[in-house]
């Protein structure tokens, strides 16, 4: 740009910076197209901000293709003028699937790792978390639209679930909550499952998928002693703005 208008790049430096400008920053995004994005909206928004009574609010999605990757070479520590080091290389030890459930009342995880993520591991986790929850609450299972989460034997499971669970305390025990497409911002899991590949999954080496697992559950151990839980605090109809300004925002653009 200097180049072009004549001019030093000290001065369109002070240019970007008086005006916010960041050409080296980009973000990724994407606008749900869904048309029943609001209702869907409210309705995830909604659990958190005033969650039902007798219920448990869980948040709910797999982390698949989790990756077993071995270093070729250990890296160096931390030190004194000195970044830690990795080699850019690796061996790959194959992958697996963590389902995992954060509770919004407290952080907490409940998680099974498998091998695949079929409608057969999905529907072996939700029983899991029947099974760890106590009875006589509803289970509110905040998820995304994979196909495994609608399955047809996945519905009939909880269907026959509820209905057992409605005779002897008078409430469903599980009720979907499907966030709008290209939405997963919505699901407070995304949130843990970030702080999982940055602490532990990330820059580790591992020479099976053994050892991925156990690594993650050291670490998941090791948070249940003070399990962190993510709040929701932005206002729904604020964000509901920012998203009508990018659709704006976004018509102009293909006008031109």
């Amino acid at each position: 740009m200097a180049k072009a208008k004549g001019v030093s790049h000290n001065t369109v430096q002070r240019l970007w910076r008086a005006n916010d400008i960041k050409p080296h920053i980009t973000r990724t995004f994407k606008i749900s197209n869904d048309k029943k994005f609001e209702a869907k909206f409210w309705d995830v928004i909604g659990l958190y901000l005033n969650p039902p009574d007798r219920s448990l609010v869980l948040c709910c999605d797999e982390k698949s293709q989790c990756q077993a990757l071995e270093r070729t070479q250990p890296g160096l520590p931390l030190g004194p003028h000195r970044v830690r080091t990795g080699t850019h290389d690796y061996i790959r030890h194959g992958t697996i699937t963590l389902f995992a459930a954060l509770s919004y009342l407290d952080g907490k995880i409940f998680r099974q790792t498998a091998e695949h993520h079929t409608h057969q591991e999905w529907l072996a986790f939700i029983k899991h978390l029947e099974k760890e929850t106590p009875v006589g609450l509803t289970l509110h299972l905040i998820i995304d639209n994979y196909a495994t989460h609608k399955h047809p034997k996945v519905n009939s499971w909880i269907k026959w679930r509820n209905q057992r669970h409605c005779k002897q305390h008078g409430v469903d025990r599980m009720v979907m909550h499907f966030t709008p497409t290209s939405s997963s911002w919505m699901n407070l899991v995304e949130r843990f499952f970030r702080d999982l590949t940055v602490d532990c999954v990330r820059d580790g080496s591992f020479r099976s998928t053994g050892e991925l697992v156990a690594s993650i559950e050291t670490y998941l151990a090791q948070r249940d002693l003070d399990p962190k839980r993510y709040v929701w605090k932005a206002e729904g109809q604020e964000i509901l703005r920012k998203i009508q300004r990018a659709k704006e925002s976004l018509a102009k653009a293909n006008e031109t």
